[in-house]
């Protein structure tokens, strides 16, 4: 097949009439058959990719371990509640670093 740019003006006037004559008769066609046909004449316009937030994707998790928690007769397993860290006085820590403080000494000693 030659290039658009090789062709003379008579051959692209004849193009063109083909062109018409076939939307005409894919028109004519896609009344005859419904919506059907009218597919045929162009590709499917892309659809937009559909984007599931955070909060939805563990909502449905949550639903689908329920379900399965059903389905083997367990309930689901609950997560234990954190511990609280505990903290230390600072009276605790003056006596804590203290002692260390006398262990560290004595072993410095004892290696001399």
């Amino acid at each position: 097949m030659s290039s658009i740019t090789n062709l003379s003006v008579q051959q692209l006037r004849k193009a063109a009439t083909l062109k018409e004559r076939i939307q005409s008769l894919e028109k004519e066609l896609g009344q005859l058959l419904g919506s059907s046909a009218a597919s045929v004449a162009g590709p499917a316009p892309k659809k937009k990719k559909f984007k599931m937030s955070a909060a939805a994707k563990a909502k449905i998790s949550a639903a689908a371990k329920l379900r399965w928690a059903k389905i083997k007769g367990k309930a689901p397993a609950a997560k234990p509640a954190k511990k609280a860290k505990s903290k230390m006085s600072p009276a605790a820590k003056a006596k804590l670093s203290a002692k260390l403080k006398a262990i560290w000494a004595a072993r410095k000693a004892a290696k001399k």
